[in-house]
C-alpha cells in the first residue's frame, strides 16, 4: 500500500511541474473552431492592419475631402460669369396720328448682347462689363436711319470703403473652412493615435483571455487529476468516498470557468477584429487569431515634465483649440467690420456707337424728302463706339447706418465675450492635459507596484500548492487544503498575468496620453458668426 501511495505522489508532482514548465515556457495556443482558419498576428501587424482597414478611419480621412469641396463651394462665389443674349422682336404699330411716319409702322429689332461680372476676392469689390448691340429696320418714313446699327458699352466698378472692405462675409467664411480643414486634419491624427492605441490595449486583452483560458484548463486538468487520484486512495481503502465527490464537485466548477473563460476569448477576439477588419468580406473576419508576442516586463524611467511638455505642445485636442481660437478670431474682426457704416463708392463708364445705312434729306421739319443715302453697317456704330464719341460716366458715393445701437454691434460685444471665454476653456484644457499625463505616469508606477506583488504572490501559491500536495501524498493534509490550494495558484496566475498587462496597458495610455485625448470632448466653442448685418 505504502508503494502505491508513493507511486501516485510521484506521478502527481511530475504532472504538476510538467504542466508548470510548459506554461512557463511556451503557452499552448487553444485550437481554433473546426471550421476557422488559425492567423498568428503580431502587435505590429495589428496596427498596420487597422491603419489600412479600420473603417473609422476611412470615414475619418474622408472629413479633409469634404472641407476641400466646401472652400472650392465658396471660392466659386469669386469666379467671373458671361451672360449673353440673342433676341429677335417684331412690332406693328397702328397710326395714331401723322408722326407715326405711316399708315402702318413696323420696326423688326435684333439683339446680340454680351456681358461679365465678378466679385473680386481682395477688397469686397465687384466690377460688371456689359457690351449691348442692336441693329433695327423700320418702315418709319421719319429714321435718319434704315437699318440702324447701335453699339454700346457699359463697365461699372462697385467698391466698399468701410463695411466689407477689409473683411466680408464670403472671405469670413473661406477663412474659416480653411481653418476647419486644418482641425480635420489634427482630429484624423488624434483619431490614428487613439485607435492604434485601442488595437495595442486590445491585443493585450485577448492575449490574456487566452493565458486565462489555458489557466482554467490548467486548473481543470488538476482537479481531474485529483479526482483520479482520490478513487485510487479509495480502492485502496485509504481515503472515503466522499472526498472523491467534493474533487468531482470541483471539476465541475471548474469546468464552469472554462466555458466563462472561453466565452471571455471569443469576445476579445471579436473586439480586436472589429478594429482591424473592413467588414465582414474581410478573410481575417472569419479567422481565429493567434496573439504570438508576448507581454515584456520591462521598466521603463518615466520623464513626467517633459511628457507633460509634449502634450501640451503637441496635444491634437490643444492643437484643435488653438486653431478653433484662431477661426473665432477671424469671426471676431468680420462681426467688428460689420459694425461700420456702409460707405460704397460705384463708379460707372460707358460710351454708345450708331451707324447703318444715312438717309440724305432735303428741307427740314415734317416736310422734309430723301434725296439720297450713304450705306453704312455695323462698322460705322463699333468706330464711333471706339471713338467714345458719345461717353457718359457717373461716380457717387453711398452711405447707410444705423440711427442707434445695431444687432451687429449687440453681436460684437457677444463675439468678444465668447472669444475671452475661448481663452478661458484653452486654459482649462491645458490643465487637463496636464492632469491626464500626471495620472497615466502615476498608473505606470501603480502598475509595476502591482505586477512586482503578483509575480511574488504567484510563486508563494506555487510552492505553496506544491507544500500541500506533499503533505497531501503522505496523509498529513486533505482533499479540502489541496483543492484550496489549486484555487489560489490560478487565482494568483491570473492575477500576474492580468497584473502584467495592465502595467503594458498603462505603458500604452500614457504614450497616447501625449498626443491625442480619450475622446473628443471638451474643447473651444466656436462663435456663431450669425447674421452680422446691422
Amino acid at each position: 500500500m505504502r508503494n502505491r501511495l508513493d507511486e501516485i505522489a510521484r506521478v502527481a508532482a511530475r504532472q504538476f511541474l510538467a504542466a508548470r514548465a510548459e506554461a512557463e515556457q511556451t503557452r499552448p495556443t487553444t485550437p481554433p473552431p473546426p471550421t476557422a482558419t488559425r492567423v498568428d498576428l503580431t502587435v505590429q501587424e495589428a496596427t498596420t492592419r487597422a491603419l489600412e482597414r479600420n473603417l473609422e478611419l476611412a470615414v475619418e480621412r474622408l472629413n479633409p475631402r469634404t472641407f476641400d469641396l466646401n472652400i472650392t463651394r465658396i471660392r466659386a462665389a469669386y469666379l467671373p460669369t458671361a451672360t449673353s443674349q440673342f433676341g429677335q422682336r417684331a412690332v406693328v404699330q397702328p397710326p395714331t396720328n401723322q408722326l407715326n411716319g405711316g399708315t402702318i409702322v413696323q420696326n423688326d429689332t435684333s439683339t446680340y448682347n454680351a456681358g461679365l461680372a465678378q466679385s473680386l476676392p481682395w477688397g469686397g469689390g465687384n466690377f460688371a462689363f456689359q457690351f449691348n448691340n442692336t441693329k433695327q429696320v423700320t418702315s418709319n418714313i421719319f429714321a435718319n436711319f434704315n437699318p440702324t446699327f447701335t453699339s454700346s458699352f457699359n463697365v461699372n466698378v462697385t467698391q466698399p470703403l468701410l463695411r466689407g472692405f477689409m473683411i466680408d462675409n464670403n472671405r469670413q467664411q473661406l477663412r474659416v473652412t480653411a481653418i476647419s480643414r486644418d482641425i480635420s486634419e489634427i482630429q484624423l491624427r488624434g483619431t490614428i493615435t487613439t485607435t492604434l492605441a485601442s488595437v495595442r490595449n486590445t491585443y493585450w486583452e485577448l492575449l490574456y483571455a487566452l493565458e486565462a483560458v489555458e489557466v482554467a484548463r490548467g486548473s481543470l486538468a488538476l482537479a481531474e487529476k485529483l479526482v483520479e487520484d482520490n478513487q485510487a486512495r479509495v480502492e485502496i481503502g485509504t481515503m472515503a468516498p466522499l472526498d472523491v465527490v467534493q474533487a468531482q464537485a470541483e471539476v465541475a466548477t471548474r469546468r464552469q470557468t472554462v466555458a466563462q473563460a472561453e466565452a471571455t476569448w471569443r469576445t476579445s477576439e471579436l473586439s480586436l477584429k472589429r478594429l482591424i477588419v473592413n467588414g465582414t468580406e474581410d478573410p481575417l473576419w472569419r479567422a481565429s487569431i493567434n496573439p504570438i508576442d508576448r507581454p515584456v516586463f520591462a521598466p521603463e524611467p518615466l520623464d513626467v515634465e517633459g511628457a507633460v511638455r509634449r502634450a501640451l505642445d503637441n496635444r491634437t485636442d490643444l492643437e484643435q483649440a488653438r486653431r478653433q481660437i484662431d477661426a473665432n478670431d477671424t469671426t471676431l474682426r468680420f462681426m467688428r467690420n460689420q459694425t461700420l457704416p456702409a460707405l460704397d463708392l460705384s463708379a460707372t463708364y460707358g460710351a454708345q456707337g450708331l451707324g447703318g445705312t444715312q438717309f440724305i434729306r432735303q428741307g427740314s421739319g415734317l416736310g422734309s424728302t430723301v434725296i439720297g443715302q450713304i450705306p453704312g453697317g455695323f462698322a460705322d456704330a463699333l468706330r464711333t463706339l471706339t471713338g467714345r464719341d458719345y461717353p457718359t460716366w457717373n461716380a457717387q458715393l453711398n452711405m447707410s447706418y444705423p440711427l442707434g445701437a445695431s444687432a451687429a454691434d449687440a453681436n460684437y460685444a457677444r463675439a468678444r465675450v465668447q472669444l475671452s471665454q475661448s481663452a478661458a476653456q484653452l486654459r482649462a484644457l491645458e490643465l487637463q492635459v496636464a492632469t491626464d499625463v500626471t495620472n497615466a505616469a502615476l498608473q505606470v508606477e501603480n502598475g509595476l507596484t502591482r505586477y512586482e506583488a503578483a509575480l511574488a504572490a504567484r510563486q508563494l501559491a506555487q510552492t505553496r500548492l506544491e507544500a500541500e500536495q506533499s503533505r497531501f501524498d503522505v496523509g498529513l493534509s486533505t482533499n479540502f487544503f489541496v483543492v484550496q490550494a489549486q484555487r489560489d495558484l490560478a487565482t494568483a496566475q491570473n492575477s500576474e498575468l492580468r497584473a502584467l498587462l495592465d502595467y503594458r496597458r498603462a505603458l500604452v495610455d500614457f504614450q497616447r496620453v501625449q498626443e491625442a485625448p480619450a475622446n473628443r470632448g471638451g474643447g473651444v466653442t466656436a462663435i456663431n458668426a450669425g447674421s452680422g448685418g446691422n
